[in-house]
């Protein structure tokens, strides 16, 4: 299994726009074979950091993922919802494998 944990920079300003656009992605990605863990959004702290964390199968299967998610209609108009809201700055991503006992 590989997780994938993504760190996002937002508007602070554009908080709720950030939030519909992250809760278009989790039925996407269960529905493309991943399991999402959910987005975590500012509560305390720092107001401009939103996290993301989901896991597939294996990098393979996420290169997969990636590879449809061009094509997908959801996919497409989630990509469009940000291009009109314009809630996130930058982001970063990260591969993490879990430890289990």
């Amino acid at each position: 299994m590989i997780t994938c944990y993504l760190r996002y920079v937002i508007d602070p300003h554009k908080l709720e726009e950030f939030e519909a656009y992250a809760r278009a992605w989790i039925p996407i990605v269960n529905r493309m074979g991943g399991q999402h863990h959910g987005y975590f959004l500012p509560s305390e702290g720092a107001n401009n950091i939103a996290l993301a964390l989901f896991s597939f199968p294996s990098l393979a299967a996420y290169e997969d993922y990636r590879t449809r998610m061009l094509s997908d209609p959801e996919c497409i108009a989630a990509f469009e919802m940000d291009k009109r809201n314009r809630s996130i700055i930058s982001y970063d991503r990260s591969f993490m494998r879990p430890v289990f006992s």
